[in-house]
Formats: structure tokens, sequence, C-alpha cells
């Protein structure tokens, strides 16, 4: 297939770009930076250069691709700022909406029936019930202010492109190369540096997964087509955030992680308690059954201690590497 992906300079596109190519497709990788076009094809793509929120621009660029399929990675993420997380989500949610809207606007004019788009998993669940949530549960109905406009975008994403008969990945928090999670990393530094506190009891419960197990389970949904479909793409050991933020710092050579009161998070806003003590995590069983998916690190203890010894995708995974947690709603 010749793939037209939207947001190919990001940690997740840079991740699909070389699996995408050695599956045998062809990649059009869109950016916004021509400084950036020479990595695309060092990647192996070919370059267009585009700002996805032009609703001309994308129409263009895609009946220039001519594609068999689109993929939407488009998000502005790289700093969120804790005290400004509504700001910190705005060009996002205007990526997941409108920009959204032009891709399957191509995708109707040139018809294109593979749309792929990028969501979000873990906070955005309802907080209420078990600590683990599959597909068909309910995302939260009354969000912290913080993040209510950026739940609403996801919410929109995922009704638009599943009613469009295209596929949307909730995906978990990522780590690995190119992302916060790695050395160099927004996150990385912050644990390091002792700035990411666990708030209360850490009793939120965060999904992970590693970026090219994330690359990898977009691919198995471009060709294993489902359409209308939703899925939750993450490992298969959600944890508490008093479990694995201490292993990420044991493991990267960080001191632990300072512990605050609840009340010292609420200062910053109720979306950090929410995080931090509320979320609910996200069951993989849906993807493994459907794609045929099994992600190559299926916990992010192993993942963490090969990202720090070297990247993990670039150390193999343990051979005999056995699930922890609950990976589905049946497990917790």
């Amino acid at each position: 297939m010749k793939i037209f992906l939207a947001g190919a300079t990001g940690a997740i596109g840079s991740a699909l770009i070389p699996q995408l190519t050695a599956a045998g497709h062809s990649v059009v990788g869109t950016t916004r930076s021509g400084a950036k076009a020479q990595r695309l094809r060092e990647l192996g793509a070919e370059p267009a250069i585009v700002d996805a929120l032009d609703r001309d621009a994308v129409l263009s660029a895609v009946a220039q691709a001519r594609p068999d399929a689109i993929v939407h990675e488009l998000t502005a993420l790289s700093a969120v700022n804790p005290r400004k997380a509504a700001q910190s989500f705005e060009t996002t949610n205007r990526l997941r909406t409108e920009a959204l809207d032009h891709l399957l606007a191509a995708a109707r004019a040139g018809g294109v029936e593979r749309v792929v788009a990028q969501s979000f998993t873990s906070w955005p669940y309802a907080r209420v019930g078990g600590p683990v949530k599959s597909e068909s549960d309910p995302l939260d109905p009354s969000p912290p202010k913080q993040l209510r406009a950026a739940l609403a975008a996801i919410a929109y994403a995922e009704r638009r492109v599943t009613k469009a008969g295209g596929v949307a990945l909730r995906y978990g928090g990522f780590y690995g190369p190119g992302t916060g999670i790695a050395p160099g990393g927004e996150q990385w530094e912050q644990v390091h540096r002792r700035k990411f506190p666990i708030v209360g009891d850490g009793g939120g419960i965060w999904s992970l997964v590693q970026i090219e197990d994330a690359a990898a389970a977009t691919v198995a949904a471009l060709e294993r087509w489902t359409p209308g479909e939703l899925y939750n793409v993450v490992d298969d050991d959600p944890a508490p955030v008093r479990e694995w933020l201490p292993l990420l710092a044991q493991a990267i050579g960080a001191p632990p992680p300072r512990t605050v009161p609840r009340w010292v998070g609420r200062l910053l806003g109720g979306h950090v308690i929410a995080m931090m003590c509320e979320a609910r995590g996200a069951s993989n069983a849906k993807a493994k059954a459907k794609l045929d998916w099994q992600p190559r690190w299926p916990s992010w203890r192993e993942g963490f201690v090969a990202l720090a010894s070297g990247g993990a995708g670039a150390v193999s995974p343990p051979a005999a590497s056995a699930p922890r947690g609950a990976s589905s709603p049946q497990d917790a």
C-alpha cells in the first residue's frame, strides 16, 4: 500500500515509517518544516511539506500522493505545563478535530477507505469502577476543567473516524526513542531532577507502550483492516504511578521520586489529582485478538531497564517475558 502519513516527524511517525517500508509499503510523510524533509528521506519516506490546518493544502497533498491509506499521527505535545494544561493541549486539540476533518475530506475525495487516527488512553476513561478498562467502557463524563477540551477533542476524533469507517487507536503513554521517557526527553529529565513527584497515594493507573510496539500495532491496524473499530494500544502491565515511577527512577539511575500530599497536587488543578490518583488503565485484549498484535515489550519493567542501557528497541526483550498485571477487565 501507499500510505499518506500525517505527522511523520513525531515520535510515533518516526518509528512507524521504517516498519511500514520494511513491510513493503511506501510512505508519503508530512512535515511543516522544509528542514525536516531530509530526515524523512533518511527514514524512507517521501516528504510532503504541508500545514495540516490548511484544508486546501491537505486536500492538494493527498490528491497528489494518491494513497491507499491515510494515517493521522498529528500532535503538538512536546512540552505540557501542568499549571497550564488546557493551553498546552490547544494546538493538539485542533489537530485532532480540524486537521482530522481535512484528512477525512481528502480521503472521501480520493476514494481512500482506510483511515487510521491517533487517540489516547488512560486518563480519558471514567474514574469509577475497576482499575482497567476496555474499549466498551465509557470515557470520563465529568473531566477536570483543564482536561475538558482535550477529552472533547479525543472523543470527537474517535467518533468522526469510526463513523467514517476508519480505525482509532488509543495509544498508551509512550516511552522509548524520541519520546519524553528517553534520554534527553522531558519526563526523563524531570525524573532525574526529582520534579516528577508521586501525588497523594499515587493510585492512578497508567497504561504505557513502547513506541515501536505502538508503531507495530498501527501497521497491524492497516493490514488487518477492521472498519469502524477502536483499539487500546498498550502493554500488558497497567500499573499505579506509585509502582512504575520509582522503578523508572531506579532503572535510569535517578534519585527516588518525592511524594507530596494530595492537597499540593490540587494546587495545580484537579487534572493532576485525576491523572496521579484516579486514572484508570486500559486493556489490550481486543487489539491482540483482532489485530494479531503482541507487544515485543509486554511490560515497561523490562522496557525501562533496556532503555536505560541502550534504548528499548535497540535491545531485544527477554524471550520468555511473562505478562504482568491486569491485561483485561476480567483479570483486574
